[in-house]
């Protein structure tokens, strides 16, 4: 009978005691850039993002837009299988590998001095010495200052040749992360840029580190000044795809509101 009367008082929206709502809880923000084709920066070499008016409310009774664009376009996710040869797809992971403790590393002044700044593994070291170890598991998510470059040819920063130029980390940082269990079976690493990998890097030395097991890439993230350098959690949505490679992706960060 009590358990009765605590799902009947939940059902009738009666308080019950010692819950807490959960927007009470955290604050959320979107990490995300709205994919407009006016202004989403395509990654050399990705496929044309391109919105169409599919049906009208004059015409068809309802709106729809037809959308052509790469799993990697915009504000973005990417799968162990999209540099790793038989890696898990994006239909393979599991909600959890989506739902990962956060924490930011402020390069912005060493962005803005050089372009191909890659953070070491001393620049972690020191980051921890002032807000402690980073969480197994981590998301570790760099905050370039990128974003107000968002919509310009400044994003990619290409050079004459054509290289482009944007900050990330080293591959020996990412392989410390990985030798020390930060970036555990899950984990990610992500970035306000194209991606985890310095510009100029045709390697992708860390994207190859990064995707084996259950980690993943967090991609053109904004909005970072609003995470806090820890504490967060972030949460990646998105489309799966079969067999998907990664997806566009609404990315929020669910920030502690009660210490």
């Amino acid at each position: 009978m009590t358990r009765w009367r605590v799902f009947r008082r939940a059902a009738d929206s009666t308080p019950v005691p010692g819950f807490v709502p959960l927007d009470r809880l955290v604050r959320i923000v979107s990490l995300s850039h709205v994919n407009d084709p006016a202004a989403t920066p395509i990654f050399p070499g990705d496929p044309k993002f391109v919105l169409e008016t599919a049906a009208t409310v004059a015409e068809d009774g309802y709106y729809l837009q037809n959308v052509h664009e790469g799993e990697h376009t915009g504000s973005h996710w990417g799968a162990p299988a999209h540099f790793q040869d038989g890696g898990l797809t994006a239909d393979q992971l599991v909600p959890e590998d989506l739902f990962l403790p956060a924490v930011k590393i402020d390069i912005r002044e060493e962005s803005a001095a050089n372009a191909d700044y890659a953070v070491t593994v001393a620049d972690l070291q020191r980051w921890e010495s002032a807000h402690g170890r980073i969480p197994s598991g981590a998301a570790v998510i760099l905050w370039t200052g990128w974003e107000s470059r968002w919509g310009t040819d400044a994003y990619a920063d290409a050079d004459v040749d054509g290289v482009m130029h944007h900050p990330g980390f080293s591959a020996d940082a990412a392989q410390w992360l990985i030798d020390t269990g930060r970036l555990a079976t899950r984990g990610a690493l992500g970035s306000d840029t194209f991606g985890p990998d310095l510009g100029n890097d045709s390697t992708y030395a860390v994207s190859v580190k990064l995707y084996d097991l259950h980690r993943i890439s967090l991609e053109n993230l904004r909005n970072l000044g609003e995470l806090p350098a820890t504490g967060a959690h972030v949460l990646v949505g998105g489309p799966i795809n079969r067999a998907g490679s990664g997806s566009p992706a609404t990315i929020f960060g669910l920030i502690p509101r009660l210490p």
